[in-house]
């Protein structure tokens, strides 16, 4: 029988329909056990029918308000100057749009201001005294981000000679004393400090960014991310949150990504983009997240951190390295409330080498 164009038409109308019924729609995952902004995000995809988009950003917002873990929002992370400072960043996989800010200064909304940055210019990020300054043109307001908490804990690392600290090549010591600092010579034996090596995860303890994907009940998907980065970081530092393709990914034809870690190692290899890319080659979420990691501590063998994925029907999974095991949330129709999950965190080399 010959095939006619409305019989081909009807297939593919099937098909779509059928793909979509399987899903497990609307559905959000995120970074850690951070419960209440997954609560948030699946309240704005079940209870109100919102979009991708809404969801992440006031589900990271959430995180945001309540300074998870001292690692997102206001008052956490001080760098070296004593001044807290934001990295956020949303993606729209419908359109496959970003914005992003990097360094942002007295601004508490961060996602927010990157959401502006993606609806309002054609850029995908800006950084520094730049980005807020948009943001105040956006209508936001410009607060201190500093507390009495972040206040004492950069007072408690001055007296402690500035440890611990990202510095390296330089003199006078990084171990032993507090900047101002100025280079040496690592090329012949002039080196008289120590130099620590890339990827050793001496700041474990600052590695909590809520990283977020969202599927809404049409089956758009967005990600976002929200982070003050790392604590007593040298001023100017962007870390990997706010790098599409690093601190998260998503693809409308294939799901998404996000990560946490050592964000300056991380978006060296992008291991959200690492991790869809890996599930449009056929992986499982939870395989294509391993190997993505695998690229890294092929690397750097003491990298700490974690990846949560999803494919675009809400099959979704997590790997880690460098911990005992990883915790994050989720929420589908099926789970019907916001659950927390763990996975142990293995060594995923020996499964692809």
């Amino acid at each position: 029988m010959r095939i006619k164009p409305w019989m081909y038409l009807c297939f593919v109308i099937h098909f779509t329909t059928s793909l979509h019924a399987e899903g497990l729609f609307p559905f959000v995952i995120n970074t850690w056990s951070f419960t209440n902004a997954t609560e948030k995000a699946w309240t704005i995809l079940y209870e109100e029918g919102g979009s991708a988009l809404d969801a992440v950003e006031k589900g990271c917002t959430v995180c945001e308000e309540l300074q998870c873990d001292g690692s997102v929002g206001f008052g956490g992370s001080p760098d070296e100057n004593g001044e807290t400072t934001l990295d956020a960043m949303i993606m729209d996989g419908k359109t496959h749009d970003v914005g992003a800010v990097g360094s942002l200064r007295r601004v508490k909304s961060a996602i927010s201001v990157a959401r502006k940055v993606m609806e309002h210019t054609t850029h995908t990020l800006l950084v520094g005294d730049q980005a807020t300054k948009f943001a105040l043109m956006m209508g936001f307001q410009e607060e201190n981000l500093t507390t009495s908490a972040s206040a004492e804990l950069y007072d408690k690392w001055v007296k402690g000679s500035c440890q611990p600290n990202y510095w390296k090549n330089v003199m006078p010591d990084p171990e032993t004393s507090c900047g101002p600092y100025h280079p040496v010579d690592i090329k012949g034996n002039e080196v008289s400090c120590s130099i620590k090596d890339e990827g050793e995860n001496s700041y474990i303890w600052n590695h909590d960014t809520i990283g977020m994907i969202a599927i809404d009940s049409k089956g758009h998907i967005a990600g976002g991310t929200s982070t003050n980065g790392a604590s007593h970081k040298v001023p100017g530092r962007v870390g990997d949150s706010p790098i599409p393709g690093s601190g998260a990914y998503v693809d409308k034809f294939v799901g998404g990504a996000a990560a946490t870690g050592d964000g300056d190692v991380m978006m060296r290899f992008m291991p959200a983009l690492l991790t869809v890319e890996g599930m449009r080659s056929g992986l499982t979420p939870h395989k294509a997240a391993e190997k993505a990691l695998w690229q890294i501590v092929s690397y750097y063998p003491d990298f700490m951190g974690a990846i949560v994925a999803t494919s675009i029907n809400g099959k979704y999974g997590a790997a880690c390295h460098g911990l005992d095991k990883f915790p994050y949330a989720v929420a589908n129709p099926e789970l019907q409330s916001v659950t927390v999950m763990s996975v142990p965190c293995i060594s995923v080399g020996k499964y692809f080498t």
